[in-house]
């Protein structure tokens, strides 16, 4: 349930609600507004020991939520939720880009790139250092010496760090070099990693999976969410239908969709969504056009010579052209790249 404070209620008569509903065992979720405090309570109404929560003073309306998904869901928080990262927020009027290769191969590949993007509006640097791949033979990543030299390049040009957590062992040493976790798409129903990263305090950007329902992908975000970590940020990467000549089938609809069901920012991924180059393009101004809070673009300085993913990575060059395109879709729509 959603309990509404009344715009005046006093910290004791908030404390006297949560330590009472803490008590009889619900896990509590409290959002402090700037007119009022609103506190969302999970349990089994059952063990409310007989105590009524509308009976307790400064409590002025109790809602249920009927979605299965509640701590991420619109009826939980009206207002959208913006995800400040050193300065740098997802879900507020700036996009957020996210550039950086499939995985990081090398200081110099991933200085090259954090040069070149940092100048066009991006923020945020991604880059595989563990790599879950399909073939056992394929490259894997290069472990925690990839997460340093992610962790250089992005703070020689001012950037934050988002990379792939794939086994909760790797958490520590993940959560020491990145400012985001992302939880990819294999992973979106490894409830044992949500959990993880939801004990933890550092934002996580969760990927849909890649037959994963609109529901099913709120639900993977409750599971985080419901272990207390709500700076969670949602990525439409694309999901698997009938259709071959694209990686994956992108699914814009799914933009909107979230934007009316949860709270949550969501961004939009065209370089997985497709896995094609002549398709990024189009699909970053359409997810822009479409409401996405930002974009994560794969970029590599020499795509015919990537490790992994180079027939869908931009080279700068090409990424720079992108971006002068997202940026009048942006004003169009009343949201600006950083600068």
């Amino acid at each position: 349930m959603i309990i509404v404070m009344k715009h005046d209620a006093s910290k004791k008569e908030i404390g006297n609600l949560t330590d009472h509903l803490t008590t009889c065992g619900y896990r509590l979720t409290i959002s402090e507004g700037v007119e009022r405090t609103v506190i969302g309570a999970i349990g089994d109404e059952s063990l409310l020991k007989g105590k009524q929560v509308q009976t307790f003073p400064g409590v002025d309306e109790i809602i249920p939520i009927s979605k299965p998904y509640k701590l991420v869901s619109r009826e939980f928080k009206k207002e959208d939720t913006v995800i400040d990262i050193k300065g740098v927020k997802i879900g507020g009027k700036e996009l957020a880009v996210m550039s950086g290769p499939c995985s990081v191969e090398s200081l110099e590949q991933a200085h090259t790139i954090a040069l070149k993007t940092s100048a066009k509006g991006s923020k945020i640097l991604r880059g595989g250092a563990y790599k879950p791949r399909t073939s056992p033979y394929s490259f894997q990543g290069m472990g925690p010496e990839g997460l340093i030299y992610l962790r250089k390049a992005a703070d020689e040009f001012g950037m934050i760090v988002v990379t792939e957590l794939t086994d909760p062992r790797d958490l520590d040493i993940v959560s020491e070099y990145a400012d985001i976790i992302q939880i990819g798409a294999r992973n979106m129903q490894n409830f044992r990693l949500l959990h993880e990263v939801g004990a933890q305090e550092k934002p996580v950007l969760l990927k849909r999976g890649m037959s994963a329902t609109i529901k099913e992908f709120l639900l993977a975000a409750e599971h985080i969410a419901k272990e207390g970590n709500s700076n969670i940020i949602l990525c439409e990467r694309g999901i698997r239908t009938f259709e071959t000549y694209t990686r994956n089938t992108l699914d814009l609809a799914c933009v909107p969709a979230i934007k009316s069901l949860s709270h949550l920012p969501i961004i939009v991924d065209p370089s997985h969504g497709t896995g094609r180059i002549e398709c990024i393009g189009p699909m970053a101004l359409a997810a822009v056009a479409a409401g996405a809070d930002g974009l994560m673009l794969e970029v590599h300085p020499n795509p015919d010579e990537a490790l992994s993913d180079g027939d869908q990575s931009l080279t700068p060059d090409q990424y720079c052209e992108v971006i002068d395109k997202v940026e009048i879709i942006a004003k169009a729509v009343g949201r600006e790249i950083a600068k």
